[in-house]
């Protein structure tokens, strides 16, 4: 980090001098002097963090100088040190933009250093807050999000970079477990709005009689007449994204609220008759199907549609194919990492058993497998008895439907088909059926490659 910059523009040397002396003596400060106005403004391309300045000056007066710099950089803040007491004077100055005025007198150091000390402290906090931004972007980076080779995760890529690059309201769909909070990150994280908040509520985690207040807020009068306001999760989106996970659980008094902001662009506080506006990107997902909660009523058709103007639907980790060895290789690095454990590697019978594996748990239950596999593992390699599965699986209705047996096989074909990335000979071989057979599906269209 470089050193914080002060110039000194005074043009009495002896002040000069003990203004320098005062801010190097405790401070590693990088200070500059001038004696002059031309000095200083051609000077200006060295970048300082702060500027001190005398209002009397041989070639020009500070509130020129204070204009021309503005011109140049309105962030530099400037102190001015002057003997003008002019209350007029002063104020004219600080609304010009001047951060500080000081009367020279005996008191005027430990002003000064007051003052100095609180704009490198909020420098500083600057710095680590875009140092912060730069890290959270990389964090989300969708390349490093969207870990895998096979088809369906690269069509979520290109969606995933579509919807970044737009102020487009999207609706993330899937399987509990298939990523979509941490999609809805690197849609923000990776669009204009990234130096804005991210707000994230869960619908279902909040109890159905104060939604209304989380969303939009609250004003509420005492008897005394003193009014109190809360802000709601909308308000502290401004300019950046609201994420509302399980959409479909709001109460449709409350959607409709919604669908009237999305519409008007303005709200009204719970109890309140203030007009508030909020410049908002709304990303929303659910577990459940949408269209049919919109059938069955649990959620407007007008909402669905302004919520839903770019749908991306996450795939189940078992249709990625090979992706889970990719997935389950990246969390036991990472893992490893974290807790200073020496690295391990998957056996080629464990990475067998992972494929051959449904999760229905989706990338949560595989992070939780391999996490307790490598607890577990003595060895440099993690083998198939330290791969542990849960009995959820077990449990599961594999004929939720009816169907005829064609219908099963072409379900089973077209299955086996997205776990390995549209190869129909691998799925012939693990099927145990004739590739012709498969072919003819294809060419048929009964399945899609």
């Amino acid at each position: 980090m470089n050193k914080f910059k002060i110039f000194i523009v005074e043009d009495d040397l002896w002040y000069l001098q003990v203004l320098e002396y005062y801010l190097s003596k405790d401070f590693d400060y990088d200070i500059v002097r001038f004696s002059s106005g031309k000095e200083c403004l051609d000077n200006l391309h060295q970048r300082p963090h702060l500027i001190t300045l005398d209002y009397n000056l041989p070639d020009t007066d500070g509130m020129q100088i204070l204009k021309k710099i503005k011109s140049v950089n309105a962030e530099i803040p400037i102190i001015f040190i002057s003997s003008q007491d002019d209350p007029v004077l002063i104020k004219s100055v600080l609304d010009e933009g001047a951060t500080d005025f000081f009367v020279k007198d005996e008191n005027t150091r430990e002003l000064l250093l007051h003052s100095i000390n609180r704009i490198k402290d909020n420098h500083d906090l600057k710095e680590e807050l875009e140092q912060l931004k730069v890290e959270l972007g990389q964090k989300y980076e969708i390349q490093k999000i969207a870990l895998g080779e096979s088809n369906s995760i690269k069509k979520i890529y290109a969606l995933i970079e579509k919807a970044s690059k737009s102020n487009i309201n999207v609706a993330l769909s899937g399987e509990s477990g298939t990523g979509k909070r941490l999609f809805a990150r690197a849609i923000h994280f990776n669009s204009v709005r990234s130096n804005k908040p991210f707000i994230s509520v869960d619908i279902s985690a909040i109890p159905k009689d104060l939604v209304d207040m989380e969303l939009f807020g609250q004003e509420t009068t005492n008897v005394s007449g003193y009014v109190s306001s809360k802000m709601g999760k909308i308000e502290q989106a401004n300019g950046g994204t609201l994420f509302l996970q399980n959409i479909s659980d709001l109460e449709m008094n409350t959607q409709a609220k919604l669908l009237y902001f999305l519409e008007e662009k303005y709200f009204y506080k719970v109890g309140g008759e203030k007009l508030i506006t909020s410049d908002v990107r709304f990303i929303c997902s659910s577990s459940k199907d949408l269209i049919e909660e919109v059938r069955a009523k649990n959620l407007r058709e007008d909402l669905f549609y302004a919520l839903m103007r770019m749908p991306i639907t996450l795939p189940p980790l078992r249709e990625r194919g090979s992706d889970i060895i990719i997935l389950a290789k990246h969390i036991l690095n990472q893992y490893c990492i974290e807790n200073n454990l020496e690295p391990k590697v998957l056996s080629s019978a464990a990475c067998e058993k992972l494929l051959a594996y449904p999760f229905p748990g989706n990338i949560h239950e595989l992070k939780s497998i391999i996490q307790f596999a490598l607890v577990m593992s003595n060895a440099e390699q993690i083998e198939v008895s330290d791969l542990m599965f849960t009995k959820i699986i077990n449990e599961i209705n594999l004929f939720p439907e009816e169907k005829t047996m064609r219908e099963y096989t072409i379900s089973i074909v077209q299955s086996f088909l997205r776990r390995y990335d549209g190869n129909v000979l691998k799925v012939a071989e693990k099927l145990d059926i004739g590739k012709s057979t498969i072919y003819k599906m294809i060419q048929e269209k009964e399945i899609v490659p």
